[in-house]
């Protein structure tokens, strides 16, 4: 888009930070929707719009044109990744029993970026990004009716016919938001979750560039990154079929001790040897992997079995704040020093206080049963 439009690189990326922020902005409103039993509609919809957008996007033009889109854009994220999706299982199994179902759909979902990233690129290539945006269109229109056939609300545990009854799970729902927020577990997951999206989302965007700075060809690092979707893959089905009765907090807090130990190890390594930095992207990949399974299930165990979706999205909101905000406060430390060890050096400081704050969740829950 940059050079056919004539828009530099930041102009084209701010269009991802405002449909970021965006979707900061609506999670916890389209959580509360969820919870009401609104997920197939609230798909369905949002689906058939994200259709409609991307076909507008193909027409774009202009600059503004372009940032109004990725806020719409952002918004319907909201209503259709992996949140909303965790909240209708929630919703349909119940809270307790999610465990099973969100694995499975975080397993899938690992392949996103492996089928969609090359899918796009093949696209770009043979017809040009805006009619590779008819394709991305077809697909959601094709989710739309999916949605539509396979959510059915009649079937969810948590559905009622009665006014009455719905009006009870209403008020239950709203006094489990109002009891979370009241307790300290709440807080350290949120603080969590949020220097998690930072180290992540920091860590992706500039992957590319920290590697090539460690003095590595452009063929090594794309060999070393193919590694990441394998492995997260693996750390999936490790909790699927490894230790799928083990408990999150405790699976959380492993993890996050791999974090700190790769992001030292990557501002420490000096070597140009392949392998070493494979391993650690593995490592990475694994961690990440599991973690994005963690995140989807702490609420149930760790907070309470009612309000998946709004309390859900209250931890979204941060977490989405600090994947808009990230990536350009790690390109500003880049310009102030011009190399990305301090980067690294931050990356890592924010991983060990992401320990300490889920290790801290962890403890405060551990006697606890979900409220």
């Amino acid at each position: 888009m940059g050079p056919d439009l004539g828009w530099s690189k930041s102009e084209v990326f701010m269009g991802a930070t405002l449909s970021m922020l965006t979707t900061a902005l609506v999670t916890y409103p389209v959580g509360v929707a969820m919870d009401r039993g609104l997920g197939r509609w609230t798909m369905t919809i949002a689906s058939a719009m994200a259709a409609a957008m991307l076909f507008a996007w193909s027409k774009v033009n202009g600059l503004f044109a372009f940032y109004a889109l990725s806020m719409v854009l952002g918004a319907l994220q909201a209503c259709t990744l992996y949140e909303a999706a965790f909240a209708v299982i929630s919703r349909r199994v119940g809270a307790a029993h999610s465990r099973s179902s969100i694995t499975t759909i975080t397993l899938w979902g690992g392949f996103a970026s492996t089928a969609f990233i090359p899918l796009e690129q093949f696209l770009i290539e043979q017809i040009s990004w805006r009619q590779s945006l008819w394709v991305l269109a077809a697909i959601n229109l094709l989710w739309e009716c999916i949605y539509c056939v396979c959510i059915k609300p009649e079937h969810d545990a948590e559905h009622h016919t009665s006014a009455t009854k719905r009006e009870d799970n209403k008020v239950r729902d709203q006094t489990a938001v109002k009891a979370a927020l009241k307790t300290p577990v709440f807080w350290c997951l949120l603080l969590a979750l949020t220097l998690y999206s930072i180290m992540f989302t920091v860590f992706i965007f500039h992957a590319y560039p920290i590697l090539q700075e460690k003095g590595l060809s452009t063929e090594d690092v794309v060999k070393i990154l193919m590694v990441l979707g394998p492995m997260q893959f693996i750390g999936r089905i490790l909790i699927a079929y490894v230790a799928n009765n083990a408990p999150m907090r405790l699976v959380g807090s492993v993890m996050a001790c791999f974090f700190p130990f790769v992001f030292a190890a990557l501002a420490l390594l000096s070597t140009h040897n392949v392998w070493w930095y494979a391993a650690l992207i593995a490592m990475y990949g694994l961690s990440n992997g599991i973690f994005t399974i963690v995140r989807g299930l702490v609420v149930p165990e760790m907070l309470t079995l009612y309000a998946y979706g709004a309390i859900n999205g209250l931890l979204t909101i941060p977490t989405m704040l600090a994947r808009a905000l990230g990536p350009a406060a790690a390109a500003a430390i880049w310009m102030i020093h011009e190399s990305y060890h301090p980067v690294l050096i931050a990356v890592c400081s924010t991983s060990i206080l992401f320990a300490v704050a889920f290790w801290s969740a962890s403890w405060l829950s551990r006697s606890k049963s979900p409220l």
